[in-house]
């Protein structure tokens, strides 16, 4: 039986949309959540929901950790034995060690397989693998394609609020003075991933309400300079993510706004409440 052309590969921070869900070349490798001594795989060994009710609940804040080089040989193993190539695309090597997981477990495998630090996260991994199944869908090379897709690498827009500050600070992405500062004035940062693959707080504000009207006007620049496709992320929140969307609709009538849950392995660090806009120049 002859092999399929070109498997897509992307880690359970990427948005998996229903569509996506159900695209039979498509594979995740799940990251790592850990409350205590027990650990479980995004995904897989417990549902989402689950998850955020064990976030909600625990007295300790859990702790992620990337997908062993194992799992990923595992994976690429299988994979082999399917496909000719393979194209993965992973959570920003700044961010996590994904990325070299990845590298590894192609290493021991010897799966034909190119490895895509996409510098992003959720949504903004995804687009990309979108794209480039667009592209296989086309025919076009597997080279071909990772050279296409990593020409937009690190030029998609994100605006991100973050939901909770304590789960920001300790996990160690938010230092104790700009914590207190932040506790204390009840200021909660906007954070943008910046074309490196890091986070960058770009602006601050004192509520839900300034937040919702900040991320509003950046997707209202985008619109008015073209833009008619955005992704709305939230964290298990989709009550709040309806009342963003209404406010965008209302200034952007034909505005489309996919919304989609950023994934519990994210809010882990950022929090329930975090809402994210997130688009590429191809949207």
């Amino acid at each position: 039986m002859p092999k399929k052309p070109i498997a897509y590969i992307v880690d359970s921070t990427a948005h998996i949309s229903h569509e996506l869900a159900n695209h039979p070349d498509l594979y995740v490798v799940p990251l790592n959540v850990h409350f205590g001594d027990n650990e479980y795989a995004d995904g897989v060994g417990i549902r989402p929901e689950e998850l955020y009710e064990k976030i909600r609940t625990s007295t300790e804040l859990p702790k992620t950790s990337q997908p062993s080089a194992g799992r990923f040989t595992e994976l690429f193993d299988r994979l082999k034995e399917e496909y000719e190539q393979g194209i993965a695309v992973v959570l920003s090597g700044e961010m996590s060690g994904t990325y070299a997981s990845a590298v590894s477990g192609a290493d021991l495998s010897g799966f034909d397989v190119r490895i895509v630090d996409g510098k992003s996260l959720s949504y903004g991994t995804t687009g990309l693998v979108r794209l480039a199944m667009e592209l296989g869908q086309e025919g076009k090379k597997r080279d071909d394609i990772v050279d296409a897709i990593s020409r937009h690498i690190g030029k998609g827009r994100s605006y991100i609020y973050i939901g909770q500050l304590n789960q920001l600070h300790k996990g160690g992405r938010m230092g104790s003075v700009q914590f207190y500062l932040g506790s204390m004035l009840q200021i909660k940062p906007i954070i943008q991933i910046t074309p490196e693959g890091t986070l960058d707080v770009t602006d601050k504000v004192r509520s839900e309400k300034k937040a919702f009207r900040y991320l509003v006007d950046k997707v209202k620049k985008a619109y008015d300079e073209g833009r008619r496709t955005i992704h709305l992320m939230h964290a298990d929140s989709p009550g709040e993510a309806d009342r963003l969307k209404a406010q965008m609709l209302e200034a952007m009538p034909d505005l489309i706004v996919k919304t989609g849950d950023i994934g519990a392995v994210l809010a882990v660090h950022a929090g329930e409440g975090t809402m994210a806009v997130i688009w590429y120049d191809f949207d």
